[in-house]
């Protein structure tokens, strides 16, 4: 299986380093300091148990990738729609291409049985970029439950978790999805073809809108954020609306709003991604994360004020951070 990680940064570079090291046929696309250090040293992956050495093809270029069997995306949301454009050397009609990020992927209404068929989504696909050079028909949803740092360029270091659930835009259980599930548990990690990848993702985005954005405004960390008196009712708030429109969109949520706030809590002192590229001066993924779900709300009726206000709260204190993505 011929395997591309576009973005070869934590999460990329776990992904790529075990397939790699299963037997994958495995190219990295990276930039920079990360890049020279992957072409001139290979991949460090140090797991809990043990360190894994691979030496992928690496580089800055799909064309020199070449046609694959699969690309996972694994940039942030923020960066999607500039690198699609480009993916085209590496597509061909068979290609799978995985999202593996944060939020509401750009293809979410293909495939799914609603009057909203089809609708694309300008909060996460700015002029249908990726619906255009990507093609939805290559689509494979994907949600990426594993922690991993990029201790150093080149050198990964897994924190925890290993699942990593795909699935079909229309939840059937493809020949493409199977073969690509297999050969991701043979490399370590647990990665089921769901039924309805859109429940997993709304999961893990249930708690990701509403406190990623919060502690971007607040410094303050998940288990604060979660049990304050003052911060957890807002949280909450923004849940419950953002429930009520996953419910309308046919969405099935395992465990009720509460049972999510409390997991969360239970992390601990821990600084969200959106909050550490704040402190960082990176893009923030507001609009995979948040504003999304706003133009969700528009689309099936549903009213977001909490949503919408901290929303708007959260953009203005990163168009003032320098790190809004304009355009």
């Amino acid at each position: 299986m011929k395997v591309c990680i576009y973005g070869a940064g934590s999460i990329g570079g776990l992904i790529g380093g075990l397939m790699a090291d299963s037997g994958a046929e495995v190219t990295l696309i990276a930039r920079g300091p990360n890049l020279q250090a992957l072409k001139q040293n290979g991949l460090r992956l140090i797991m809990e148990d043990r360190e894994i050495q691979v030496r992928p093809q690496c580089t800055d270029d799909p064309a020199e990738a070449g046609p694959q069997d699969v690309v996972f995306v694994t940039v942030k949301a923020t960066a999607s729609p500039a690198i699609a454009p480009g993916m085209a050397p590496m597509l061909t009609d068979g290609t799978m291409v995985v999202t593996a990020q944060n939020g509401i992927p750009w293809w979410y209404f293909h495939g799914l049985d609603s009057p909203l068929r089809d609708t694309r989504l300008e909060s996460v696909d700015p002029g249908g970029r990726q619906w255009d050079h990507i093609g939805p028909q290559r689509a494979i949803g994907c949600v990426v439950w594993p922690a991993a740092e990029l201790e150093a360029p080149g050198v990964v270091r897994h924190v925890y978790g290993n699942r990593l659930p795909i699935g079909e835009p229309d939840g059937t259980r493809s020949d493409r999805v199977k073969t690509l599930s297999k050969a991701l548990i043979a490399a370590g990690l647990k990665a089921p073809a769901r039924p309805d990848i859109r429940n997993d993702i709304w999961m893990k985005l249930w708690g990701n809108l509403s406190f990623n954005p919060m502690s971007a405004l607040t410094d303050a960390t998940l288990d604060v954020l979660a049990t304050d008196p003052l911060t957890r009712p807002i949280a909450r708030q923004m849940m419950v609306e953002a429930q009520e429109i996953g419910e309308k969109l046919g969405v099935k949520f395992s465990i009720d709003v509460d049972t999510r706030i409390q997991g969360s809590a239970d992390v601990g002192a821990h600084r969200t991604s959106m909050l550490q590229d704040l402190d960082q001066g990176r893009p923030m993924e507001i609009e995979a994360l948040v504003g999304v779900v706003s133009e969700l709300g528009r689309l099936t009726g549903v009213p977001t004020p909490v949503i919408d206000t901290v929303y708007g709260l959260v953009v203005r204190r990163a168009k003032e951070a320098g790190c809004y993505p304009e355009g």
